[in-house]
C-alpha cells in the first residue's frame, strides 16, 4: 500500500493536516533533545521528513539513519535536498520489528506516524529501546482519537469522511479508507505509555499536540 501511494504521500500529509504535519513532526524531533554530533534512528521513516528534521539537529557532524519497509518511500526519501549545515542521512530498508542496528547505536529513536501500521506494537517498541544507548530518548508521534473538542470534531468528519474520497480522487485507492480505520483501532495513549515501559522507556510522558489530532510520547531507555 504505501509502494503505492509513495507519490502522493507528502502532498496528502499537508492537504490532509491543513500543513500541521511539518510542526508536529519538528515537535517529535526536538523532543529527542538530539544535539550537535549526535547519533538517531528514524524508524518507519517513510519518505524521510521527520528524517531531515534530526538531521538538522544532529549537525553535519552527526549520524542520522531512516529505516522503511517500502523501497519506493526510500527512494523519495533520498531525493530529498539535503543541507550543508545538516547531517547527510542514510536510509536503509528494514523491518520495524527487526531492525538492522546492533545494540545501544544511537542516541535517539523516534517513530512518526508508523507505530499503527506494525504488525506488533511491543516488538517495535522492544526494538526502538534495544537500539537506543541507555539514557537515550525513545519518541512516538501518531495520530490518535481525540477525546472532545475540536479534535474530535475534525477527526469525526475530517478524516473519517473527507479524506477517503480526496484519496480516491487523486488515486490513493483504499490507502485513505485505511488510515481512518488504523486510527480507530490504535490503542489509547495510556496504553501505549504502558507498552513503552514495558519495553524497558522510563520516565514515559505524552500529550497532545494541537488541534489534539495526534499524540506525542517520549521516554527515556533504562539504564539497565
Amino acid at each position: 500500500m504505501f509502494d503505492r501511494i509513495a507519490p502522493i504521500y507528502d502532498t496528502m500529509n499537508t492537504v490532509m493536516t491543513a500543513g500541521l504535519d511539518a510542526r508536529w513532526r519538528r515537535a517529535a524531533a526536538a523532543a529527542t533533545q538530539l544535539g550537535r554530533g549526535g547519533a538517531a534512528l528514524d524508524v518507519a521513516c517513510g519518505s524521510g521528513a521527520l528524517t531531515v528534521e534530526l538531521a538538522r539537529l544532529a549537525g553535519p557532524d552527526g549520524r542520522v539513519t531512516g529505516v522503511d519497509v517500502s523501497e519506493p518511500m526510500l527512494a523519495r526519501a533520498r531525493r530529498r535536498p539535503r543541507s550543508s549545515n545538516a547531517a547527510d542521512p542514510a536510509y536503509v530498508r528494514g523491518d520495524a520489528m527487526a531492525l538492522p542496528m546492533p545494540d545501544s547505536a544511537v542516541d535517539a529513536v523516534t517513530i512518526g506516524f508508523g507505530l499503527r501500521n506494525v504488525a506488533d506494537y511491543a516488538a517495535c517498541l522492544r526494538e526502538m529501546a534495544r537500539v537506543t544507548r541507555p539514557g537515550g530518548r525513545i519518541v512516538v508521534l501518531e495520530i490518535a482519537t481525540p477525546e472532545r473538542g475540536v479534535g474530535r470534531l475534525l477527526g469525526a468528519t475530517w478524516f473519517e469522511r473527507v479524506v477517503p474520497v480526496l484519496g480516491r480522487l487523486v488515486g490513493g485507492g483504499t490507502a485513505y479508507r485505511y488510515l481512518p480505520a488504523s486510527v480507530r483501532t490504535y490503542p489509547p495513549p495510556a496504553a501505549i505509555a504502558r507498552a513503552m515501559a514495558d519495553s524497558g522507556v522510563e520516565d514515559v510522558r505524552w500529550r497532545r499536540l494541537r488541534p489534539g489530532l495526534v499524540t506525542l510520547h517520549v521516554g527515556r531507555k533504562a539504564a539497565s
